[in-house]
C-alpha cells in the first residue's frame, strides 16, 4: 500500500510507503513496482539506481538530461535529510519555470517522482546525508545539462547562507540560455 499526492507542478508526485513499527525497530518496502504502477498509474521502468553521500549543506544541482535521454527519477533519502527541488523546465508547460521544494528524510521515508522535462536538485540538511535515485533513463555524460543552482530569474530560496557547490554546478547555464535553446 502507497499513498500518493500531487504537488502544484503537473507530474511531480510524492509517495508515501507504509511503514511497519513495532518494539523491534521498524520495516517497509523501499519500492515495489507492481503497487508503485497501481498507485501512480506510471508504467515505467528503472535501469539504473544511484546513491550520494553528502555532508550538511552540499548543495547538487540542478541536473538534467536532455532528450532522448531525458530521466525520470524516483528520489527518496535514506540516512539524514535533504531538501529536495525540482524546477519545470518543459517547454510548452504552463508551469515552466516554476519550482517546488519538498522535505525528504530518513524518518518519514517519503518518495519524490520526478518525470523527464525537470531540473533536480537538493541540499543536505544534516551531516553524512544518503539520497538514492532510481533513473529511467542510464546516464549519458553528453546530454547531461546544469541550470545555475542561484538563477535570478528561479529565485530558489535553498534554506542555506552558505552552500557547498561542485564547480559544475557553479559553472550551470542561466535559466534564460537553457530556454532559448529549447525554443
Amino acid at each position: 500500500m502507497m499513498e500518493v499526492s500531487t504537488t502544484a507542478l503537473d507530474g511531480l508526485l510524492l509517495l508515501q510507503p507504509r511503514i511497519f513499527t513495532d518494539e523491534r525497530g521498524r520495516f517497509h518496502e523501499t519500492f515495489n513496482q507492481r503497487r508503485f504502477a497501481e498507485a501512480t498509474g506510471l508504467d515505467v521502468s528503472f535501469v539504473q539506481d544511484n546513491e550520494s553521500r553528502s555532508a550538511r549543506n552540499v548543495l547538487r544541482g540542478l541536473h538534467f538530461q536532455v532528450p532522448p535521454f531525458a530521466q525520470g527519477k524516483l528520489v527518496s533519502v535514506v540516512k539524514g535529510a535533504v531538501l529536495d527541488v525540482c524546477v519545470d523546465i518543459r517547454p510548452h508547460s504552463p508551469t515552466v519555470g516554476r519550482h517546488i521544494k519538498v522535505r525528504l528524510d530518513e524518518k518519514d521515508r517519503t518518495l519524490l517522482w520526478i518525470p523527464p522535462g525537470f531540473a533536480h536538485g537538493f541540499v543536505a540538511l544534516e551531516d553524512d546525508t544518503v539520497f538514492v535515485y532510481k533513473c529511467t533513463a542510464y546516464y549519458h555524460p553528453a546530454s547531461e545539462r546544469t541550470i545555475r543552482w542561484n538563477d535570478p530569474e528561479l529565485a530558489i530560496d535553498w534554506g542555506v547562507k552558505s552552500p557547498v557547490v561542485s564547480a559544475k554546478d557553479a559553472e550551470g547555464m542561466p535559466f534564460t540560455t537553457y530556454r532559448e535553446a529549447v525554443q
